[in-house]
């Protein structure tokens, strides 16, 4: 493991999001185009990567488009907001009053309205998928009341859009073949807030060895409590790492517990609370693999591949299941390790034998996610999903 002391102090972070409407209605009118990006509420997962960054991307570069972010806390001034914008994008909002008010808003002044989603949640048909792969008790009428629910308003906001943005080309089909609108892809990416420290944890990291404090240790990194059944596909091949190799530990991060079978092993795995997004990479870049169980189906196939870039930019290496994202982010043997739900013993002996070239690894992943996932090379993806440049 690399201590966190060794690798960089705690970043005092506060969210950076944190501005008045006042202060976002003066972002977005700086520049001669303007696009305003909506979310009900602001937070460190959806709201961050599919508004914040582009916010921030957008507003960074030279040219003549401002863009800037609101709330439904902000609908007072909604017509203020869209006589000042060229373009809306709503980002993953489930259809009510108040977003039907904003899209009319908008379409009222014959103004494009795109809707931006990063998972399959807007066809019921995908429902009953939905709540076995997130580990929801299928007995609870409840749960399926929420579900059906959260797909079919979500669904309905889409429909109401001119277009639609996503993360990967997977989704993207299912989204056009749902709603019929025009698709594209922007993936998530490293906003600069994330980049400055892991560009500091990187470096850190090129002076130490893999098992500097004499231990290696795997790390799995929960942004939900919903992945019980994911991390249950790589518990039997841990159960043996740690039993046959005392010089292996675990790092859990995030809503999971490891479970009761590896309670043997306790001394030897090691629990942390959900953190910001940003100190989040200090642990990240503590262990030297990071884990990526998902299970395979259609729903997990729609996820990002932002647990490898987010490992690779602090040199921590990756395996992960070969879910449509992550087989398309990651060479196997190259900038990281693959693994089928079968084979995650093998997979994780092979990562252990290339202990040796850990470094050289890490350095591909690292210059494979600068230069496909940091924010400075986001511009023209974005601007192209935007069509606003016409």
């Amino acid at each position: 493991m690399f201590s966190l002391l060794s690798l960089a102090p705690a970043f005092p972070y506060t969210d950076p999001w944190c501005q008045g409407l006042t202060e976002r209605l003066r972002m977005l009118w700086r520049r001669k185009r303007r696009v305003a990006y909506f979310y009900d509420l602001p937070n460190n997962s959806t709201f961050r990567y599919r508004a914040y960054n582009m916010v921030q991307v957008l507003n960074a570069i030279k040219h003549e488009i401002s863009a800037s972010y609101f709330f439904m806390s902000d609908l007072h001034r909604i017509d203020e907001i869209a006589d000042a914008a060229d373009i809306l994008v709503i980002c993953r909002t489930c259809y009510d009053n108040r977003v039907n008010q904003v899209i009319t808003a908008f379409h009222n002044r014959r103004k494009r309205v795109l809707f931006d989603v990063d998972d399959l949640v807007f066809d019921t048909d995908f429902a009953p998928l939905i709540l076995t792969t997130l580990d929801q008790d299928p007995d609870n009428p409840n749960v399926w009341d929420y579900w059906f629910s959260y797909c079919s308003r979500m669904g309905a906001t889409l429909k109401l859009c001119d277009g639609a943005i996503t993360t990967n080309e997977f989704l993207a089909g299912h989204i056009q073949k749902f709603s019929g609108l025009p698709v594209s892809v922007v993936p998530n990416f490293i906003n600069k807030e994330q980049l400055e420290l892991s560009d500091q944890l990187y470096k850190a990291k090129a002076t130490l060895k893999p098992g500097e404090d004499g231990m290696v240790h795997f790390g799995y990194f929960s942004g939900s409590p919903s992945h019980n059944r994911d991390f249950a596909l790589v518990i039997p091949a841990l159960e043996s790492i740690l039993e046959e190799r005392k010089d292996t530990g675990l790092v859990v991060v995030g809503y999971i517990e490891a479970g009761p079978t590896l309670k043997r092993f306790s001394s030897r795995v090691s629990y942390y609370p959900f953190h910001d997004y940003v100190n989040l990479q200090r642990l990240v870049a503590s262990v030297e693999f990071n884990l990526i169980p998902l299970q395979y189906n259609t729903f997990t196939n729609c996820k990002s591949e932002l647990k490898y870039f987010e490992a690779a930019i602090v040199g921590t290496q990756s395996i992960a299941s070969p879910s449509y994202a992550y087989a398309k982010a990651i060479v196997d043997g190259e900038t990281g390790y693959i693994s089928q739900a079968f084979s995650w013993e093998k997979a994780i002996r092979t990562a252990l034998d290339g202990l040796g070239t850990y470094r050289e690894m890490a350095e591909r992943a690292y210059v494979d996610a600068r230069e496909r996932y940091a924010w400075f090379n986001q511009c023209e993806r974005i601007l192209d999903s935007l069509d606003i440049i016409r």
